[in-house]
C-alpha cells in the first residue's frame, strides 16, 4: 500500500472512519493529519461502535503505530475521555503517539469560539464551539501552545503567562470572566502527567516507515467542501483536509504519497451553515436522514441531506488527484424509485461546471439527471456481480462523472459490509 491519503470528497461525514478501519488491518502506521475533536469518525468492529474524534482509526490494531499528527489541534481532556472509552472496551493504547508539534486546544479556546459565534447572531458559521477556530488562529498568530511545551515547564510557563494576559483582554470584550491562572497551570500540569509519555518527535518514526516502504495511512477529517482555502469559506473548518496538506500535517514529502483515496457517499450531507445546493427539504431529505442515521458523530446535530453532487466531487478530484474512490452508504438508497445526480449548476441563466465563489454558490440552481432505483436490499451483497443492475449503473455513472475508478463500495457500517473492487492493500 505504501503511503495512502484518505480524503473526504464532499462536505465531510462521508464514512472515512470505516474505510480507514478496513485499510488499517494491513497498515504499519496510521496518522491523523489535521483537524480537532469537532468531528468524528464512526467505526464498527468486534470491539463495538465508536465515534473517534482525534485518535486515528487504526487504534484497534495493536501492531499499528497510531499518530496524532502535527497538523492537528488536540484537546487533551477530549483525548483522555476518548482513550478511556477505548480502554473500557478492551482496546490497547500502547500504540498511540502524539506529535510534540501539534497545537493544544485549551478550555479558553472553547469559551472564545462560543462567544464569537454567539456575537455573529444571524450570520453564524455553524461551528461546533469546540474551540478549533481559535486554536488554529493562535497557531497562525504564533501565540499557541504545543503539546511538546508540556514537557518543558519553564518554557511553558513563560508562554502560558503571556497567553493568559492576551486571552483575558479578549474575554473582557465579550463580558466573560477571566482565566483563573492557578487553575490554568494546574490543568497544564495534569495534562503533562496524563499524556506526557506519549508526546514525542514523530518525524523519525514516520521517516523510517516511509523509507522502509511500510504501509502508511494518512487520515483526514471533514471534507474538501469544508477546506479553509477551497471549500465554502467562511463556512469552513480552520484547516485543510486535502491530500496536499496531508503531507505537511503528517510530516513527509509529497512524493511519498502514492495513493489518494477519495471517500464519497452515494448522496450528499452537510452539517452546519453555508451553501448546500443539492439540499432536499422534503420527504426524500428526511428519508435519507432517517435511514442513513445522518446525525453528527460529535454533536448529534441533524445533517442536511441531498442528492449526489457531481460538481462538488469533481472539484475534490482535481484538488486531490484521487487515484480511486470509496463509495459509502449504497444501502441507504435501497427502495427509492428514482435517484438524481446533480451534473451542472445554472447561475444567472448560464450553465457552469465549476464551483463558483461562495456567495454565488448560494444562488445556483442544480441541473439533475435521473436514474432508476432498485427494490432489493444491498446490505447483504458482498460482490459487484450480485448488485442490482440499477445500482451498478448508478455507481458507474458516479465513477464516470468523477473520472476516477471505484475501489470500494460500502453497504453498511460493519467491516464485512464492504465490496472490494480495486484493493489498495493488494497493491502493496
Amino acid at each position: 500500500m505504501a503511503v495512502t491519503a484518505v480524503v473526504g470528497a464532499q462536505w465531510g461525514d462521508e464514512g472515512k472512519g470505516r474505510i480507514v478501519d478496513y485499510l488499517a488491518q494491513r497498515a504499519q502506521v496510521v496518522i491523523r493529519f489535521q483537524g480537532g475533536d469537532n468531528a468524528g469518525h464512526t467505526v464498527v468492529n468486534k470491539f463495538g461502535k465508536f465515534q473517534l474524534h482525534v485518535i486515528p482509526c487504526g487504534i484497534f490494531f495493536p501492531e499499528t503505530k497510531c499518530i496524532v499528527g502535527t497538523g492537528t489541534v488536540v484537546n487533551p481532556d477530549g483525548l483522555l475521555a476518548e482513550m478511556e472509552l477505548l480502554k473500557q472496551a478492551g482496546v490497547s493504547l500502547d500504540n498511540l503517539w502524539l506529535s510534540e508539534r501539534a497545537h493544544i486546544t485549551l478550555p479558553v479556546h472553547r469559551l472564545i469560539e462560543e462567544a464569537e459565534e454567539t456575537a455573529r447572531k444571524g450570520d453564524q458559521i455553524g461551528t461546533t464551539k469546540r474551540g478549533i477556530g481559535p486554536s488554529y488562529s493562535d497557531k497562525a498568530a504564533r501565540d499557541g501552545l504545543r503539546l511538546g511545551d508540556l514537557l518543558r515547564p519553564e518554557y511553558l510557563k513563560g508562554r502560558a503567562k503571556r497567553l493568559i494576559e492576551r486571552k483575558n483582554r479578549l474575554l473582557s470584550t465579550y463580558d466573560r470572566p477571566p482565566i483563573d491562572e492557578e487553575e490554568f497551570f494546574g490543568t497544564l500540569e495534569r495534562w503533562t502527567a496524563q499524556i506526557g509519555p506519549r508526546i514525542i518527535n514523530t518525524m523519525p518514526m514516520i521517516r523510517d516507515a516511509v523509507k522502509a516502504g511500510e504501509s502508511v495511512l494518512l487520515e483526514g477529517q471533514l471534507g474538501v467542501m469544508r477546506d479553509l482555502d477551497w471549500g465554502i469559506y467562511p463556512y469552513a473548518t480552520s484547516s485543510n483536509p486535502t491530500a496536499g496538506h496531508a503531507c505537511t500535517g503528517a510530516g513527509m514529502p509529497p512524493s511519498a504519497v502514492k495513493n489518494v483515496l477519495g471517500v464519497v457517499k452515494t448522496y450528499s450531507t452537510c452539517v452546519g451553515a453555508g451553501p448546500f445546493p443539492v439540499e432536499l427539504e422534503d420527504e426524500f431529505g428526511e428519508r435519507l436522514r432517517t435511514v442513513g442515521d445522518e446525525y453528527g458523530a460529535t454533536t448529534r446535530r441533524p445533517r442536511r441531506c441531498g442528492w449526489y453532487d457531481a460538481l462538488a466531487v469533481s472539484h475534490a478530484v482535481w484538488l486531490n488527484g484521487f487515484t480511486s474512490l470509496a463509495v459509502t452508504k449504497l444501502d441507504v438508497l435501497d427502495g427509492i424509485d428514482e435517484l438524481k445526480i446533480c451534473t451542472a449548476y445554472k447561475l444567472d441563466g448560464e450553465l457552469i461546471q465549476d464551483l463558483p465563489h461562495t456567495p454565488d454558490l448560494d444562488r445556483v440552481e442544480c441541473v439533475y439527471e435521473s436514474w432508476p432505483g432498485w427494490k432489493q436490499t444491498t446490505r447483504t451483497v458482498r460482490s459487484w456481480n450480485d448488485l442490482p443492475e440499477e445500482a451498478k449503473n448508478y455507481l458507474n455513472r458516479i465513477a464516470e462523472l468523477a473520472g476516477v475508478p471505484i475501489g470500494y463500495v460500502s453497504v453498511g457500517p460493519a467491516r464485512d459490509q464492504l465490496m472490494v473492487l480495486k484493493d489498495i492493500n493488494a497493491e502493496a
